[in-house]
């Protein structure tokens, strides 16, 4: 059923007068006629009964005239509702990151903080979601994207480093090169293939070395808290370690080595329909994402 049809209706209606319909809707009058022949066809109803002196409603049209007010309010309510939506953060957002992101922590708590109004579920893991069929609105993802529909805004680029507390390196000593981390207990992050070779680069140099990890695991907080305990060298994000390394919590070990850099995206199904609460979380996350030590 044409919904412009019931609006046309109701003015007829509410005017008393096809003409008075017609200058309400700024629509010839014959566009109205049209209108109320095409409804009555669709309903198989006469709705209106008309004389050249008067206009009124059939009992038939009687009831469609209740029936259609109580709609049209609801459309209104329903895109007033959606307008309200669209002006500020609000509802329910679902992101879903790799496990390596759960620092994203202090992200999201800055981000419910701001926008109270946003109820956030975040779903860490490395399995590639499908964000349509599993209705996600926003995949942070790491590295090469694969080409697809989705749209990508490009947040920035993580770099590892190689870091350690003090006490750790005044009890062990410090590598003076790649090759002498394989003497060192090493704290190792367990996602990815072969995650005890770390690939490291210097000025055009590159540098594989096979570590002997002293702790393997897939939790980059408890990883970081192990190296600010003195456990062993990790090779971390940098953004992750940056506060500890200005609080002097932790160090760099062979500073002019590290990974090479990653580039990080926010990925979403479509530009068009970003809502207020996604667009907020991925300027506060490109924001946040500071890169640098």
């Amino acid at each position: 059923m044409d919904f412009s049809g019931i609006n046309v209706f109701l003015r007829v209606i509410d005017s008393g007068s096809f003409s008075g319909a017609a200058r309400q809707l700024a629509m010839p009058k014959s566009t109205v006629s049209r209108k109320i022949s095409e409804l009555e066809t669709h309903v198989g109803a006469r709705l209106l009964q008309r004389t050249t002196r008067k206009l009124g409603l059939t009992d038939v049209g009687r009831i469609f005239y209740e029936h259609a007010v109580r709609i049209v309010a609801e459309v209104d309510e329903a895109a007033q509702a959606v307008g309200r939506m669209q002006a500020a953060p609000r509802g329910l957002l679902r992101v879903t990151a790799p496990l390596s992101f759960g620092m994203l922590g202090p992200i999201v708590a800055e981000y419910l903080q701001k926008h109270e109004e946003v109820r956030l579920e975040l779903s860490c893991t490395d399995r590639t979601v499908d964000l349509v069929d599993e209705r996600f609105d926003i995949a942070i993802r790491a590295g090469r994207l694969a080409d697809s529909s989705l749209t990508a805004r490009t947040l920035g680029s993580i770099k590892r480093v190689l870091i350690a507390a003090p006490e750790y390196c005044k009890g062990h000593g410090t590598p003076r090169t790649p090759a002498e981390l394989a003497k060192h207990a090493c704290l190792v992050f367990g996602a990815g293939t072969a995650p005890n070779v770390w690939t490291l680069e210097s000025n055009g140099k590159r540098a594989e070395v096979r570590v002997v990890p002293r702790l393997t695991l897939n939790d980059p907080e408890i990883l970081r808290r192990a190296a600010l305990a003195g456990v062993g060298i990790a090779l971390m994000p940098e953004f992750v370690c940056a506060e500890d390394i200005r609080g002097k919590r932790l160090r760099h070990v062979l500073p002019d080595w590290g990974s090479a850099a990653m580039p990080v995206h926010a990925v979403y199904p479509t530009a068009r329909l970003l809502s207020p609460a996604a667009a907020a979380f991925i300027e506060l996350v490109r924001e946040r994402f500071t890169l640098s030590a």
